[in-house]
């Protein structure tokens, strides 16, 4: 059964695009409106895979005199979580409240890489339970407590023992951000005031971009509704994407720490950081009958420039390929 909410969304997007109809993906005879629906009661379980590979060139230049044989590292660490959701309260006219619970979250990465002092600190959201509210075109309008649970999280980040001042272990908890503050952003990022969307629209958002770097960097993200099928389960849109290095970073965007800090490891050694490119691509299936997102897909490369300290020469150079995947349950 149809809530009430999708009713009205559309009723509201229809009037916007100048259009009579309350049917869904109607708002023009070749036109298609993707709204996010929920049913209340009715849970959606997803599983999430962030991982990456990470290379560090220390001498990409040959400025080194001897670069020796570790001239080159690399490394990988993913992050594994199941969240379910569910729509506790659906307001047929303004906000909808979702119960979101982390039922698994798994770090596996390098030995050379995992914290030498507990667990990652990611794994601390296993467990965690917070409400946040959605409007229609599912864009969260209110994440206060999953900001909370991050900053709570971030607190297990820190070595237990402050003797010699407050050190990071690495983790990933900004992972977990880039797949939950950023849910549905395909379809929320749609300007409502253009109607519906033909196959060939484009629009415009971005999106974070996670690292083992303690750095507060964003992608632009290009969307394009690539084409829509009708399938068993009802009509899906493939919604694709390009990435590219963003000039701005959205304050509004939670930061798991603050104050003064060490990092350990590789990343605590080097510094001056810089972002040099972020190229790649994503796509995404969403059932417009349905009102979610089945799946999607996000790659990308991005290049960090970086210095060593103790007036060494050389400027080693990061290169990061990441994969951010979603498979509903």
């Amino acid at each position: 059964m149809r809530t009430a909410l999708t009713t009205l969304t559309l009723l509201v997007l229809g009037a916007l695009a100048g259009c009579g109809s309350s049917e869904k993906g109607t708002a023009k005879k070749d036109e298609n409106i993707l709204t996010v629906d929920f049913v209340q009661g009715q849970v959606l379980q997803y599983r999430f895979v962030s991982k990456r590979d990470v290379t560090v060139e220390w001498d990409p230049e040959g400025k080194m005199s001897k670069p020796g044989k570790d001239a080159t590292e690399t490394s990988t660490e993913s992050l594994e979580i199941v969240m379910a959701y569910t729509p506790v309260e659906v307001d047929p006219f303004g906000l909808t409240t979702i119960k979101a619970e982390c039922k698994s979250a798994k770090v596996a990465r390098s030995k050379r890489t995992a914290p030498t002092v507990g667990k990652d600190a990611a794994e601390y959201f296993a467990g965690k339970a917070y409400t946040f509210k959605v409007g229609p075109t599912g864009k969260i309008e209110d994440a206060s407590e999953l900001d909370n649970v991050i900053k709570q999280v971030g607190q297990k980040a820190f070595r237990p023992n402050a003797n010699r001042g407050r050190i990071k272990e690495p983790e990933m908890i900004n992972d977990f951000v880039a797949t939950q503050w950023f849910l549905w952003d395909a379809i929320s990022s749609i300007d409502t005031k253009s109607g519906g969307l033909k196959p060939g629209q484009t629009w415009k958002s971005k999106l974070s971009l996670p690292s083992p770097i303690v750095m507060r960097k964003a992608r632009d993200v290009v969307y394009a509704l690539k084409e829509i099928r009708p399938t068993l389960k009802g009509r899906v849109a493939t919604i694709t994407g390009s990435y590219s290095a963003s000039d701005s970073t959205p304050n509004s965007w939670p930061i798991p720490y603050s104050g003064s800090f060490q990092v350990s490891g590789t990343f605590g050694f080097l510094g001056g950081y810089k972002l040099l490119s972020v190229t790649g691509q994503g796509e995404e299936k969403f059932n417009i009958d349905a009102g979610q997102t089945e799946q999607y897909n996000q790659q990308y490369e991005m290049k960090i420039g970086s210095v060593i300290p103790l007036g060494i020469s050389a400027k080693p150079q990061i290169t990061i390929r990441q994969t951010i995947t979603t498979q509903k349950l």
